[in-house]
């Protein structure tokens, strides 16, 4: 690199956030000649390289003063010698230096939400959420994954509200049951989203005000606000505040970025060429060099998990061909759960001959009407189609049931027990983990001894595991798939979807791969599931007959991690997804055998 260069010198300030990094540089004018704003996806090297060589490529050799902030930032900053600013600290630089006249700043990341509260001459006073996700910006894209829509459609949907319904916003968990209960009574996407804006609003104010009277002007930072308007119009409507009491620069979500390269513009030591930066980071350091914290592989290599795979109790479910050149009777199950719609066909030999699992998209009743469609589209002769008998289970139970006409309801743990006693008639444990419930059944002597399910935490569910596969930027079966050959996983404890983000990052701080990310969720479903859920005291309660169901259990990754757990051999079928409709359509041949 040419001498000639040698007196370009930036600030720089990175913000580097559970799901975003976020770059500022200044030049020594105090100019902002560089920002950016990006989601990392869990690669933070791979996204830190590509965002050095858009800056080398703009403004070419100089030397750097880098300050680093952000939940994920601090492990990194470690590592490398950079200094390091919490992100209150950084923003309220930001503030004091370019708005003066902020009585209050709220701020709302990924995860964590913050208030600061400025008065000339005194110390301004620091406000952090503590451990709950509920009014961040994580608790927003849990609902749009709900609702089954990108995040920022949800601003365009609550623009269009015209009734505000109440929503426990103190939790992710918690929140999913109002939601639920709103779009079961076919209460409108605007309406919801809206209620959710209204709903994170006040918890914010409630959690972080805490006496303290919000005065204006209130300076609204980070990136939900930046790219959700209407959120911020909730927050005015709360705290009962005109539009010209509030505040919301230009890259809102840079705040704390700018406050870091302000305070690296002050600081005379720790500069380094942009060169010796790309080679840092294509150079990463682990954080110790050693796993002693982490746990033992699922599979040792690709080879014993085709082994496995060769070796497992696999129950293939009978199929016959879907026919109805003359009259036939079939018998349906239905399985209306919280996140999916399951329908299965049996003919009198209990054989499958037709299956449809589909996303419910926020409306179960008009999911199961395309699935009859789509069953009667695949019909040749619909009309010599004659469902004998029918019966419904899940969620979703009373209102398929009395819309369509069903034969029979029945209770999912009973459709799963009879699904299960299928696949090992002499079973002794069954556990289906679904969407956001899970049911545990334990038997003894072929009848059930007692029966567990989740109340309000999801930790072990497969919503849990989707939630944070989206986070890292993976579709959930690549998630899946990669924890299998996870070579050190991360130990993440037993924690519900809340706490885990403060371990997630710490495990991304230290420098952790993905696949080990991954493998630790699978690890900790099981751990949550049996010990923190169910409340398991001792492992023999299991016995040694277990089967597992429920779409989470496509996962083998999960299985493998029961098994290790337990020292038992796990079986499971061919269709754990489809499990609770394959016992209602069972339940309704033997309904029907006994009218007869």
């Amino acid at each position: 690199m040419g001498n000639e260069n040698s007196e370009k010198r930036y600030a720089v300030g990175i913000d580097i956030g559970s799901t975003t990094m976020k770059v500022v540089a200044l030049d020594q004018n105090g100019t902002s000649v560089f920002n950016c704003y990006q989601r990392h996806h869990a690669d933070i090297p791979g996204t830190a390289a590509a965002l050095v060589e858009q800056f080398y490529t703009q403004v070419g050799d100089c030397s750097l003063q880098i300050v680093i902030t952000g939940s994920v930032g601090m492990g990194y900053a470690q590592r490398h010698g950079f200094g390091f600013v919490q992100e209150v600290v950084a923003a309220a630089e930001t503030v004091k230096r370019y708005y003066p006249e902020v009585g209050t700043f709220i701020d709302m990341g990924g995860e964590d939400s913050k208030m600061i509260f400025f008065e000339k001459g005194k110390v301004p006073d620091i406000r952090m959420n503590g451990s709950c996700a509920g009014g961040t910006g994580a608790f927003i894209d849990q609902t749009a994954t709900l609702l089954n829509v990108e995040t920022s459609e949800l601003n365009t949907l609550a623009a269009k509200s015209t009734n505000l319904y109440p929503i426990a916003s103190r939790c992710g968990v918690f929140s999913k049951t109002d939601i639920q209960n709103l779009i079961s009574r076919n209460i409108s996407r605007a309406d919801i989203a809206a209620s959710v804006f209204n709903a994170v609003a006040m918890q914010v104010v409630a959690s972080l005000a805490r006496g303290m009277d919000i005065l204006p002007t209130v300076f609204f930072c980070g990136g939900p606000f930046a790219f959700l308007p209407e959120l911020q119009k909730h927050f005015r409507n709360v705290l009962q505040l005109k539009e010209n009491e509030c505040l919301l620069p230009e890259n809102a979500q840079l705040i704390p970025a700018t406050g870091c390269a302000l305070l690296a513009a002050t600081n005379a030591t720790g500069s380094l060429s942009i060169q010796q930066l790309i080679d840092i980071i294509h150079s990463p350091k682990q954080a110790d060099g050693n796993y002693a914290n982490r746990l033992n592989a699922l599979f040792t290599s690709k080879e014993e998990y085709d082994r496995w795979i060769s070796n497992k109790n696999i129950y293939y479910v009978p199929r016959a061909e879907l026919t109805t050149e003359r009259p036939t009777h079939y018998f349906m199950g239905v399985d209306s759960g919280s996140t999916t719609t399951k329908l299965l066909l049996l003919n009198e030999k209990s054989q499958i001959v037709y299956t449809d699992y589909q996303r419910n998209n926020g409306d179960s009743f008009q999911t199961f009407c395309q699935m009859l469609k789509g069953l009667q589209e695949k019909t040749e002769k619909p009309e010599n189609l004659t469902i004998a008998g029918s019966c419904v289970t899940g969620y979703g139970e009373n209102l398929i049931k009395s819309a369509f006409n069903f034969d029979y309801g029945i209770v999912e743990t009973m459709a799963h027990f009879s699904a299960a006693k299928q696949v090992e008639p002499d079973l002794s444990f069954v556990l289906d983990i679904g969407g956001q419930d899970m049911k545990a059944i334990f038997v003894e002597n072929g009848s059930i001894r007692r029966m567990e399910i989740n109340e309000a935490c999801s930790s072990g569910c497969g919503s849990f595991i989707e939630t944070f596969a989206k986070m890292l930027g993976y579709p959930v079966a690549e998630f899946a798939k990669m924890s299998c050959f996870a070579q050190h996983p991360c130990d993440l404890g037993t924690r519900c979807t809340v706490f885990m983000n403060s371990k997630v990052k710490q495990s991304m701080q230290e420098g952790a791969a993905v696949e080990d990310i991954a493998a630790g969720f699978s690890f900790s479903v099981v751990k949550n599931c049996l010990y923190k859920v169910l409340k398991i005291k001792n492992i023999e309660e299991l016995g040694k007959k277990i089967v597992v169901q429920g779409g989470t259990f496509r996962n083998h990754s999960i299985v493998r991690a029961l098994e290790k757990m337990t020292g038992c051999n796990v079986s499971f079928s061919d269709i754990p997804e489809l499990m609770g409709a394959y016992g209602a359509a069972l339940f309704a041949i033997e309904k029907c055998h006994q009218r007869h």
